[in-house]
């Protein structure tokens, strides 16, 4: 893939979508894969807490020696779309699962397989976190009760907090993931230039726990060398305005998972080129073209 840069060295750039009120942004000319799934995205679409598809739920109990504690898948009720990729999502330092359950049928919708974790011990660090995201990931592409709806090929990490960092260093281990989102990610060291995996870093300027000058940024920074690597630097957010829904997290991070778990590049046009400033982000830098 040819990339160019969009900013120079310390240069902001806004990135994504030309919006204008009432018209659907899509590039000039698409590819799209064999892995698409739902009809053509909208500004509207991407933003949206629910997608075009209809979403079940299953409980997944403990269970010793699975590397991971108990949690919740939620999938498109429809097999007519074939295998979907599968996302694991994990929360931070003395979370719960209910901190991050909003992803799981909000991805649902928009066409993945998704288990929210309960992490095995609250007061996990990231290390152990990113052993239970994919140990959780692949049980599910492999041996979940919805294994036969996943695609093994199509697998992505997200976590919060210590489940940021976590997600990073899942992406160090298995450069194998389709992509990876920290959102308000800590850690105690933050070189990731090894990670290959295309990652979206999600950092909030107002984050006091997990300061972005000394998480995300400097996490960015050993990444933006390379191609398919984005940072979002949401405006007016704490540490914990990525646990709910807004219009922002989700048109991001849907794009994201869109354009590199199932490789769809009609979600392009949200990433690039750059959009007008809608005043909840402070930052968005990526190279384009995706």
């Amino acid at each position: 893939m040819a990339l160019a840069a969009v900013a120079t060295a310390g240069a902001v750039a806004f990135l994504g979508p030309q919006a204008i009120a009432g018209q659907t942004a899509t590039p000039a000319a698409v590819q799209v894969s064999s892995t698409v799934k739902g009809p053509d995205p909208t500004e509207e679409s991407v933003r949206a807490q629910r997608g075009p598809f209809a979403v079940k739920q299953v409980a997944v109990a403990a269970k010793a020696g699975r590397g991971f504690n108990k949690g919740t898948i939620y999938y498109p009720d429809d097999t007519s779309q074939g295998t979907f990729g599968a996302v694991a999502v994990i929360p931070g330092f003395l979370e719960n699962q209910s901190a991050i359950s909003w992803y799981g049928p909000t991805l649902a919708s928009h066409g993945f397989v998704v288990i929210t974790l309960q992490p095995n011990a609250v007061t996990d660090f990231p290390e152990p976190r990113s052993d239970q995201l994919l140990a959780a990931v692949r049980w599910v592409a492999t041996q979940s009760p919805v294994k036969d709806r996943v695609d093994p090929a199509r697998l992505a990490v997200m976590g919060h907090s210590m489940g940021g960092g976590g997600t990073l260093i899942a992406a160090s281990k298995d450069p194998s993931l389709k992509a990876a989102i920290p959102l308000a990610p800590w850690s105690l060291y933050a070189d990731f230039s090894d990670v290959t995996v295309p990652t979206m870093i999600i950092g909030a300027d107002r984050d006091a726990i997990a300061p972005v000058a000394n998480h995300a940024d400097p996490m960015y920074a050993s990444l933006k060398a390379k191609p398919d690597e984005a940072y979002l630097k949401l405006k007016g957010a704490d540490h914990f305005t990525t646990n709910r829904y807004t219009a922002t997290t989700t048109r991001f991070t849907v794009s994201w998972l869109k354009r590199y778990v199932d490789g769809d590049s009609r979600y392009s046009a949200f990433l690039c080129p750059t959009p007008q400033p809608d005043g909840t982000f402070v930052r968005f830098q990526l190279t384009c073209p995706v």
